[in-house]
């Protein structure tokens, strides 16, 4: 039987994999509701790339597949607690079944930078039923690892390609090849062993928009996945 839960979701400009770190700076009040209640419950919730088509009380809504942050530290930056200085883990994937509004609209003009667009937010929140949340909730299914291993074959094939791929766009910068190996032993990539982590890392450093790698993300198999990174990693 598959696996469902309500979690709160943070629609941003990226994409995170399982077992990646993601630091984040929180200073919306609805964001900062969303890792007060977090914090007082398992420490989890969905990251997903922000989809700008899907409008949800006037706020960008969230790409269907995302995966769970886990919180593993926060603190604050200043002591009126107006900025939260969160470290997450990325833990498994999840596929949206089921939106769950906000409470309060995007408010018109609303600047979520300045003191007096926060005062907007709170204002509504307190016009609000208390029962309602003022961040976008979702009932989720998780999705199953991939539990294929990558051969060192592929993994070699498709480093090449990022290299041909990094060349190519820096024309008529030239580019060494031995400055892309010291890249890639930077970022711990140089590996006998590759796994899914190695593909993951790889493809973030080979995408130049958020949007290359939801694809890969959506993989449901090694397959699959390896067939993406590919096309990634082509230029025609």
């Amino acid at each position: 039987m598959t696996q469902t839960k309500i979690i709160p979701i943070f629609p941003l400009d990226l994409v995170l994999f399982p077992r990646q770190e993601l630091p984040l700076q929180i200073f919306e009040p609805r964001y900062k509701q969303l890792i007060d209640d977090c914090m007082l419950g398992d420490g989890q919730f969905g990251v997903c790339l922000v989809d700008s088509s899907n409008q949800i009380r006037g706020w960008n809504g969230p790409k269907s597949v995302g995966t769970i942050a886990k919180i593993t530290k926060c603190e604050d930056v200043e002591m009126n607690s107006m900025q939260l200085h969160v470290q997450t883990m990325g833990r498994s994937k999840f596929r949206i079944k089921k939106i769950i509004p906000p409470s309060i609209e995007l408010p018109e003009n609303y600047d979520p930078y300045s003191i007096e667009g926060h005062q907007v937010i709170s204002d509504l929140n307190e016009k609000s039923p208390t029962d309602e949340k003022m961040y976008i909730r979702a009932e989720v299914e998780l999705i199953p690892e991939i539990d294929d291993n990558i051969s060192l074959n592929q993994w070699e094939y498709l480093v090449n390609l990022w290299k041909k791929k990094t060349i190519k766009q820096a024309f008529p910068q030239v580019i060494e090849p031995s400055s892309l190996d010291l890249i890639l032993t930077q970022y711990y990539l140089t590996t006998d062993t590759p796994t899914i982590d190695y593909l993951y890392s790889l493809v973030a450093l080979g995408a130049q928009d958020p949007n290359d790698l939801q694809p890969i993300l959506e993989a449901n198999s090694m397959e699959e996945l390896i067939k993406k990174v590919e096309k990634l990693m082509t230029i025609i």
